[in-house]
Protein backbone atom coordinates (compact mmCIF):
# COMPACT_ATOMS: atom_id res chain seq x y z
CA UNK A 1 0.00 0.00 0.00
CA UNK A 2 1.13 3.76 -0.96
CA UNK A 3 1.09 3.71 3.05
CA UNK A 4 4.73 2.74 2.24
CA UNK A 5 6.10 6.58 2.06
CA UNK A 6 8.12 6.55 -1.14
CA UNK A 7 11.42 7.11 -0.88
CA UNK A 8 13.55 9.04 -3.40
CA UNK A 9 15.75 7.80 -6.10
CA UNK A 10 18.27 9.71 -7.58
CA UNK A 11 17.10 12.20 -10.06
CA UNK A 12 19.56 10.95 -13.08
CA UNK A 13 17.98 7.69 -12.03
CA UNK A 14 14.42 8.69 -12.54
CA UNK A 15 15.52 10.20 -15.66
CA UNK A 16 17.25 7.10 -16.81
CA UNK A 17 14.00 5.08 -16.18
CA UNK A 18 12.04 7.57 -18.85
CA UNK A 19 14.15 6.74 -21.98
CA UNK A 20 15.13 3.74 -21.13
CA UNK A 21 14.87 1.41 -24.24
CA UNK A 22 11.52 -1.23 -24.19
CA UNK A 23 13.57 -3.34 -26.44
CA UNK A 24 16.12 -4.13 -23.63
CA UNK A 25 13.64 -4.86 -21.22
CA UNK A 26 11.14 -6.67 -22.82
CA UNK A 27 13.66 -9.39 -22.87
CA UNK A 28 13.22 -10.09 -19.40
CA UNK A 29 11.12 -13.14 -18.85
CA UNK A 30 9.16 -11.53 -16.34
CA UNK A 31 7.64 -8.65 -18.39
CA UNK A 32 3.73 -8.64 -18.93
CA UNK A 33 3.06 -10.28 -22.41
CA UNK A 34 1.91 -8.14 -25.41
CA UNK A 35 -1.61 -7.13 -24.88
CA UNK A 36 -4.34 -9.49 -27.06
CA UNK A 37 -6.58 -6.38 -28.74
CA UNK A 38 -9.15 -8.88 -28.95
CA UNK A 39 -9.48 -9.50 -25.10
CA UNK A 40 -9.95 -5.42 -24.42
CA UNK A 41 -12.47 -5.23 -27.65
CA UNK A 42 -14.31 -7.85 -25.84
CA UNK A 43 -14.04 -6.15 -22.44
CA UNK A 44 -15.03 -2.52 -23.57
CA UNK A 45 -11.74 -1.57 -21.63
CA UNK A 46 -8.59 0.19 -23.70
CA UNK A 47 -5.86 -2.26 -24.22
CA UNK A 48 -2.99 -2.63 -21.80
CA UNK A 49 -0.01 0.00 -23.02
CA UNK A 50 3.04 -2.44 -22.93
CA UNK A 51 5.51 0.18 -23.02
CA UNK A 52 4.20 1.76 -19.68
CA UNK A 53 3.82 -1.68 -18.14
CA UNK A 54 6.77 -2.08 -18.31
CA UNK A 55 8.23 1.07 -16.97
CA UNK A 56 6.07 1.08 -14.10
CA UNK A 57 7.37 -2.51 -13.40
CA UNK A 58 11.12 -1.17 -13.66
CA UNK A 59 10.04 1.52 -10.71
CA UNK A 60 8.50 -1.03 -9.35
CA UNK A 61 11.27 -3.77 -9.00
CA UNK A 62 13.97 -0.59 -8.87
CA UNK A 63 12.81 0.68 -5.38
CA UNK A 64 12.80 -2.29 -3.23
CA UNK A 65 9.91 -1.96 -1.74
CA UNK A 66 8.59 -3.75 0.70
CA UNK A 67 5.58 -3.91 -0.71
CA UNK A 68 6.29 -6.24 -3.61
CA UNK A 69 5.93 -9.69 -2.25
CA UNK A 70 2.30 -8.88 -1.40
CA UNK A 71 1.85 -7.13 -5.31
CA UNK A 72 2.89 -10.51 -6.63
CA UNK A 73 0.66 -12.82 -4.91
CA UNK A 74 -2.46 -10.77 -7.17
CA UNK A 75 -3.29 -11.53 -10.42
CA UNK A 76 -1.78 -10.55 -13.84
CA UNK A 77 -4.61 -7.15 -13.93
CA UNK A 78 -5.06 -6.08 -10.45
CA UNK A 79 -0.86 -6.75 -10.39
CA UNK A 80 0.01 -4.38 -12.82
CA UNK A 81 -2.60 -1.30 -11.54
CA UNK A 82 -0.85 -2.02 -7.96
CA UNK A 83 2.87 -1.30 -10.55
CA UNK A 84 1.18 1.49 -12.30
CA UNK A 85 -0.01 3.40 -8.50
CA UNK A 86 3.21 2.42 -7.13
CA UNK A 87 5.18 4.11 -9.74
CA UNK A 88 2.85 6.87 -9.84
CA UNK A 89 3.42 7.67 -6.09
CA UNK A 90 7.37 6.99 -6.34
CA UNK A 91 7.46 9.62 -9.14
CA UNK A 92 5.36 12.17 -7.28
CA UNK A 93 7.23 11.85 -4.27
CA UNK A 94 11.10 12.05 -6.02
CA UNK A 95 9.73 15.09 -7.17
CA UNK A 96 8.81 16.48 -3.30
CA UNK A 97 12.21 14.61 -2.40
CA UNK A 98 14.73 16.61 -5.31
CA UNK A 99 17.23 19.09 -4.40
CA UNK A 100 14.96 22.12 -6.07
CA UNK A 101 13.68 25.42 -5.61
CA UNK A 102 10.10 25.07 -3.44
CA UNK A 103 8.75 26.96 -6.61
CA UNK A 104 9.63 24.67 -9.29
CA UNK A 105 8.47 21.72 -7.79
CA UNK A 106 5.09 22.72 -6.97
CA UNK A 107 4.95 23.29 -10.93
CA UNK A 108 5.42 19.96 -11.66
CA UNK A 109 3.75 18.79 -9.05
CA UNK A 110 1.37 20.91 -10.69
CA UNK A 111 1.66 19.52 -14.46
CA UNK A 112 0.94 15.92 -12.79
CA UNK A 113 -2.18 17.49 -11.27
CA UNK A 114 -3.11 18.27 -15.14
CA UNK A 115 -1.93 14.99 -16.07
CA UNK A 116 -4.46 13.15 -14.13
CA UNK A 117 -7.10 14.68 -15.93
CA UNK A 118 -5.55 13.62 -18.59
CA UNK A 119 -5.64 9.72 -17.46
CA UNK A 120 -9.82 10.30 -16.54
CA UNK A 121 -9.96 11.42 -20.89
CA UNK A 122 -7.94 8.39 -21.77
CA UNK A 123 -4.76 10.38 -23.03
CA UNK A 124 -1.71 10.77 -20.80
CA UNK A 125 1.71 12.29 -21.95
CA UNK A 126 3.27 10.90 -19.19
CA UNK A 127 4.70 7.23 -19.42
CA UNK A 128 3.92 6.11 -15.90
CA UNK A 129 0.51 7.56 -16.58
CA UNK A 130 -0.27 5.70 -19.54
CA UNK A 131 0.08 2.49 -17.44
CA UNK A 132 -3.02 4.07 -15.18
CA UNK A 133 -5.31 4.27 -17.95
CA UNK A 134 -6.74 0.51 -18.07
CA UNK A 135 -7.16 -0.03 -14.10
CA UNK A 136 -9.00 3.58 -14.14
CA UNK A 137 -11.67 2.62 -15.68
CA UNK A 138 -11.37 -1.50 -14.93
CA UNK A 139 -11.45 -0.68 -11.35
CA UNK A 140 -12.88 2.26 -10.54
CA UNK A 141 -9.78 4.37 -9.19
CA UNK A 142 -10.94 7.61 -7.53
CA UNK A 143 -9.52 10.42 -9.26
CA UNK A 144 -9.40 12.05 -5.82
CA UNK A 145 -7.43 9.87 -4.41
CA UNK A 146 -4.60 10.42 -7.10
CA UNK A 147 -4.87 14.49 -6.33
CA UNK A 148 -5.11 13.57 -2.56
CA UNK A 149 -1.20 11.93 -2.92
CA UNK A 150 -0.11 15.06 -5.17
CA UNK A 151 -1.37 17.48 -2.08
CA UNK A 152 0.39 15.40 0.18
CA UNK A 153 3.81 15.54 -1.63
CA UNK A 154 2.96 19.93 -2.13
CA UNK A 155 2.73 19.36 1.53
CA UNK A 156 6.82 18.30 1.84
CA UNK A 157 7.92 20.30 -1.45
CA UNK A 158 6.73 23.76 -0.19
CA UNK A 159 8.49 23.70 3.23
CA UNK A 160 9.93 21.33 5.36
CA UNK A 161 7.85 19.77 8.27
CA UNK A 162 9.01 20.02 11.11
CA UNK A 163 6.79 19.36 14.36
CA UNK A 164 3.52 19.59 12.68
CA UNK A 165 0.11 19.44 14.98
CA UNK A 166 -1.52 16.06 15.43
CA UNK A 167 -4.22 17.72 13.18
CA UNK A 168 -1.69 18.78 10.27
CA UNK A 169 0.39 15.07 10.18
CA UNK A 170 -3.10 13.54 10.19
CA UNK A 171 -3.66 15.20 7.10
CA UNK A 172 -0.58 14.39 5.49
CA UNK A 173 -1.07 10.71 6.50
CA UNK A 174 -4.50 10.89 4.79
CA UNK A 175 -2.98 12.31 2.21
CA UNK A 176 0.13 10.23 1.37
CA UNK A 177 -0.35 6.95 2.35
CA UNK A 178 -4.29 6.76 3.48
CA UNK A 179 -5.07 7.76 -0.27
CA UNK A 180 -3.21 5.05 -1.39
CA UNK A 181 -4.72 2.35 0.46
CA UNK A 182 -7.95 3.89 -0.78
CA UNK A 183 -6.62 3.21 -4.41
CA UNK A 184 -5.02 -0.22 -3.71
CA UNK A 185 -7.85 -1.78 -1.96
CA UNK A 186 -9.98 -1.28 -4.93
CA UNK A 187 -7.02 -2.97 -7.10
CA UNK A 188 -7.25 -5.60 -4.79
CA UNK A 189 -10.78 -6.21 -5.20
CA UNK A 190 -12.18 -5.19 -1.82
CA UNK A 191 -14.99 -2.50 -2.52
CA UNK A 192 -17.17 -2.82 0.14
CA UNK A 193 -17.13 0.07 2.97
CA UNK A 194 -15.63 -1.28 5.46
CA UNK A 195 -12.37 -1.89 3.22
CA UNK A 196 -12.15 1.74 3.17
CA UNK A 197 -11.92 1.73 6.39
CA UNK A 198 -8.87 -0.29 6.39
CA UNK A 199 -7.41 1.94 3.95
CA UNK A 200 -8.15 4.84 6.58
CA UNK A 201 -6.53 3.29 9.27
CA UNK A 202 -3.81 0.75 7.96
CA UNK A 203 -2.47 3.89 5.87
CA UNK A 204 -2.11 5.87 9.29
CA UNK A 205 -0.24 3.11 10.42
CA UNK A 206 2.56 1.78 8.26
CA UNK A 207 2.71 5.99 7.78
CA UNK A 208 3.28 6.44 11.28
CA UNK A 209 5.79 3.07 11.38
CA UNK A 210 7.69 4.91 8.45
CA UNK A 211 8.46 8.19 10.77
CA UNK A 212 9.61 6.28 13.29
CA UNK A 213 11.86 3.99 11.42
CA UNK A 214 12.91 7.59 8.82
CA UNK A 215 13.77 9.60 11.91
CA UNK A 216 17.84 10.21 10.83
CA UNK A 217 17.08 10.25 7.39
CA UNK A 218 13.89 12.76 7.35
CA UNK A 219 16.53 14.76 9.56
CA UNK A 220 19.19 14.79 7.12
CA UNK A 221 16.59 16.42 4.99
CA UNK A 222 15.62 18.81 7.44
CA UNK A 223 12.34 17.38 8.49
CA UNK A 224 10.70 16.17 11.64
CA UNK A 225 7.19 14.64 11.63
CA UNK A 226 6.99 13.89 15.07
CA UNK A 227 4.06 16.18 16.19
CA UNK A 228 4.09 19.52 18.11
CA UNK A 229 1.80 18.35 21.02
CA UNK A 230 4.39 15.39 21.84
CA UNK A 231 7.50 17.36 21.65
CA UNK A 232 5.73 19.89 23.92
CA UNK A 233 4.36 17.58 26.60
CA UNK A 234 8.15 17.13 27.04
CA UNK A 235 8.64 20.55 27.79
CA UNK A 236 10.53 21.08 24.14
CA UNK A 237 10.11 24.42 22.34
CA UNK A 238 12.18 23.72 19.70
CA UNK A 239 11.69 22.07 16.25
CA UNK A 240 14.86 21.37 15.35
CA UNK A 241 15.38 17.79 13.87
CA UNK A 242 18.45 17.08 15.57
CA UNK A 243 18.13 19.22 19.00
CA UNK A 244 14.37 16.57 19.54
CA UNK A 245 16.19 13.70 18.37
CA UNK A 246 19.41 14.55 20.54
CA UNK A 247 16.67 14.76 23.64
CA UNK A 248 16.86 12.96 26.65
CA UNK A 249 12.69 12.85 26.20
CA UNK A 250 12.85 11.49 23.07
CA UNK A 251 11.91 7.67 23.60
CA UNK A 252 8.97 9.79 25.56
CA UNK A 253 8.50 11.13 22.16
CA UNK A 254 8.43 8.59 20.24
CA UNK A 255 6.76 6.27 22.38
CA UNK A 256 3.89 8.45 22.11
CA UNK A 257 3.67 7.71 18.15
CA UNK A 258 4.08 4.17 18.44
CA UNK A 259 0.90 4.09 20.85
CA UNK A 260 -1.06 6.19 17.79
CA UNK A 261 0.62 3.21 14.94
CA UNK A 262 -0.51 0.60 17.49
CA UNK A 263 -4.27 2.45 17.64
CA UNK A 264 -4.66 2.62 14.33
CA UNK A 265 -3.20 -1.47 13.21
CA UNK A 266 -5.81 -2.50 15.72
CA UNK A 267 -8.46 -0.54 14.28
CA UNK A 268 -7.76 -1.77 10.45
CA UNK A 269 -7.49 -5.59 11.79
CA UNK A 270 -10.84 -5.22 13.37
CA UNK A 271 -12.47 -4.01 9.61
CA UNK A 272 -10.35 -6.19 7.82
CA UNK A 273 -11.63 -9.15 9.70
CA UNK A 274 -14.63 -8.38 8.87
CA UNK A 275 -14.10 -8.04 5.10
CA UNK A 276 -13.82 -10.88 2.41
CA UNK A 277 -10.26 -12.64 3.18
CA UNK A 278 -9.07 -12.46 -0.58
CA UNK A 279 -8.70 -9.08 -1.16
CA UNK A 280 -7.56 -8.82 1.82
CA UNK A 281 -4.45 -10.48 1.43
CA UNK A 282 -2.12 -7.98 0.16
CA UNK A 283 -2.99 -5.53 2.43
CA UNK A 284 -2.88 -8.55 5.83
CA UNK A 285 0.84 -9.05 4.09
CA UNK A 286 2.15 -5.24 4.10
CA UNK A 287 0.15 -4.85 7.82
CA UNK A 288 1.97 -7.52 8.99
CA UNK A 289 5.59 -6.82 7.98
CA UNK A 290 5.36 -3.39 9.20
CA UNK A 291 3.97 -3.93 13.07
CA UNK A 292 6.77 -6.57 12.96
CA UNK A 293 9.18 -3.57 11.83
CA UNK A 294 7.56 -1.27 14.22
CA UNK A 295 8.36 -3.66 17.23
CA UNK A 296 11.73 -4.31 16.31
CA UNK A 297 12.01 -0.58 16.45
CA UNK A 298 11.00 -0.62 20.02
CA UNK A 299 13.02 -3.57 20.53
CA UNK A 300 16.09 -1.55 19.16
CA UNK A 301 15.34 1.74 21.34
CA UNK A 302 14.28 5.12 20.38
CA UNK A 303 17.54 6.80 21.50
CA UNK A 304 19.35 4.32 18.70
CA UNK A 305 17.57 6.47 16.34
CA UNK A 306 19.96 6.09 13.69
CA UNK A 307 20.53 2.44 13.32
CA UNK A 308 18.97 1.04 10.72
CA UNK A 309 15.77 -1.76 11.29
CA UNK A 310 14.91 -4.58 8.78
CA UNK A 311 13.00 -7.92 8.85
CA UNK A 312 15.43 -10.78 7.85
CA UNK A 313 14.65 -12.56 4.80
CA UNK A 314 13.37 -15.76 6.89
CA UNK A 315 10.71 -13.23 8.55
CA UNK A 316 9.87 -11.76 5.53
CA UNK A 317 9.09 -15.10 3.99
CA UNK A 318 7.20 -16.30 7.02
CA UNK A 319 5.00 -13.03 6.91
CA UNK A 320 4.30 -13.56 3.00
CA UNK A 321 3.21 -17.93 3.37
CA UNK A 322 1.54 -16.77 6.76
CA UNK A 323 -0.79 -14.03 6.14
CA UNK A 324 -0.14 -13.55 1.93
CA UNK A 325 -1.14 -18.05 1.21
CA UNK A 326 -2.86 -18.93 3.75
Amino acid sequence: MAGDRIRPVAAKASQHRQFRSVTATAADRNRPPPPDPADSAASGLPPPDFEALTHAQDIVQASGTSFLAAMKILPEDRRNAMYAIYAFCREVDDIADADAPAAEKIGLLQNWRWEIDRVYRGDPQILTLRALVRPVRQFGLEKEDFLAVIEGMEMDAIEDIRGPSLATLDTYCDRVASAVGRLSIRAFGAEEERARRVAHHLGRALQLTNILRDLDEDARRGRLYLPAELIEAQGLDSRDPYTVLGHPSLPAICAGVARMAKQHYRMALRHMRRCRRGPMRPARMMMMGYRAILAALERRGWQRYAEPVSLSRPRKLWIAVRYGLV
